[in-house]
This record gives structure tokens, sequence and C-alpha cells, in this order.
């Protein structure tokens, strides 16, 4: 197993983007949904710079995620395995660079509505909340297409952790049924925005994990074709 300077990096890359996730998520003082309610704006008014800093921590958390994948990439480029972690990594953030962007709508439209709801009737809240109704649509395909991006990146990846022991043996079980898992709920169940919550919290567990096995054990680096 190598340890050096890179897969330090690379682990810490991954500890950080589970720490900013959870973070943002943990510290925030209210979660919006699926879609964008009228209710959001009174209660992310309250507190509303607290908000917006835990959300931009939350963002950077997706950043990091981005930051530690690449990490990766780059150590395992050369080997027989780039044939797996390369295109399950580039899956991986592809996914979520994608809900980096979903999660920047409603950072920036929760914040914006404030301003563009007070004082209103409620009549004109409602005429508001109607033109940003197609733009939430969008949105929420791009989170849905976002976690089925990562999942299927997370099952090439923990094959090919498996395949050549990269990392502990677990850890690469535990990717692929991560990954087999974010597609299955999206994919059995749409519609259903609650009950993707969960994994969300595993990813960020998972995240953290791999960097401290990373940081542990270091990274087994085969040169030869197996």
């Amino acid at each position: 197993m190598k340890k050096t300077f890179e897969t330090k990096l690379t682990g810490w890359s991954f500890i950080t983007a589970a720490l900013l996730l959870w973070g943002g998520w943990f510290l925030s003082p209210h979660h919006i949904g699926e879609y964008l309610q009228d209710s959001d704006f009174s209660i992310i008014g309250e507190d509303l710079w607290y908000w917006i800093w835990m959300y931009r921590i939350h963002i950077f958390g997706w950043v990091t995620m981005g930051i530690a994948m690449f990490s990766l990439i780059s150590i395992t480029m050369n080997g027989p395995y780039r044939v797996l972690l390369l295109p399950g990594a580039g899956m991986v953030i592809v996914g979520t660079f994608t809900l980096a962007i979903a999660a920047a709508f409603y950072y920036n439209f929760g914040a914006w509505g404030i301003g563009m709801t007070a004082g209103k009737s409620a009549a004109e809240i409602q005429q508001f909340m109607d033109t940003i109704l197609p733009t939430n649509q969008y949105v929420t395909c791009f989170v849905r297409f976002g976690r089925i991006f990562s999942g299927v990146g997370l099952v090439l990846l923990g094959l090919g952790f498996v395949k050549w022991k990269i990392i502990n043996r677990l850890m690469g079980w535990f990717t692929v049924l991560l990954g087999l898992a974010a597609m299955g709920v999206i994919l059995a169940i749409p519609d259903n925005f609650e009950i993707y919550k969960p994994l969300f919290h595993i990813k960020a567990l998972w995240l953290a994990m791999m960097g401290i096995t990373i940081l542990q054990k270091g990274m087994f680096l085969p040169v030869n074709k197996s």
C-alpha cells in the first residue's frame, strides 16, 4: 500500500468534502424541499445571512467532492485499473457538479425570493411562485439525474476497487452498493424526494470513510495487468 503526498491529499479531500456537506446541512436553520414554497422565504428571512453561509458551505462540499474525485483520477491514471476508475470517477464528477448547480438554484432563489415576496399580497406571492415553477421543474430533473449519474459512477469505482484491491475490499463493496442504491431509489421511486435523504447522509459517510481508509492504509496501485 502506498502512502504518499498524493494519497494524503486525496484522503483529506474526501474528509473535507464530508465535513462541508454535513456541516452545511446540519447547521442550516432551514432545509428547502423538492420545490420552493412561499413559506420557505419567511423562515429563511429570519436569519438570512446565516442560512446563506451554511448553504455556501454545503455547496462547497459538492465542489470539494469533485476535487477529491479529480485527485483520485490523477493517482490512478497510469494503471490498468483506469479502465473502470476513470469513467467511474468521471460519472461521479458529472453527477456531483450537477447536484452543485441544483443546490445553487435553491440557494439563489431562496434568498432572492425574500425580497420578491416581502409585503406582497397572497395573490401576488402566488403569481411569483407560478413564475419560478418551470425553473424549479428543471432543477428537480438536475437533482434526479445528478444522483443517478453519481450512482453509475460509484458502481464503476467500486468494481474497480474490488477487482484490483486498490483500497479495503469492504469499502469497495460499500461503494458498489451505495451506487446501486442511489440509482435504484431514483429509478424505482422517481417522485419521492424525501426517501432519498438518508442516501445523502450515507454518501457523506462514504466520503469520510474513504478519506480515513486512504489516510490510514494508503492505496494499492498494481502496475501489471491482471
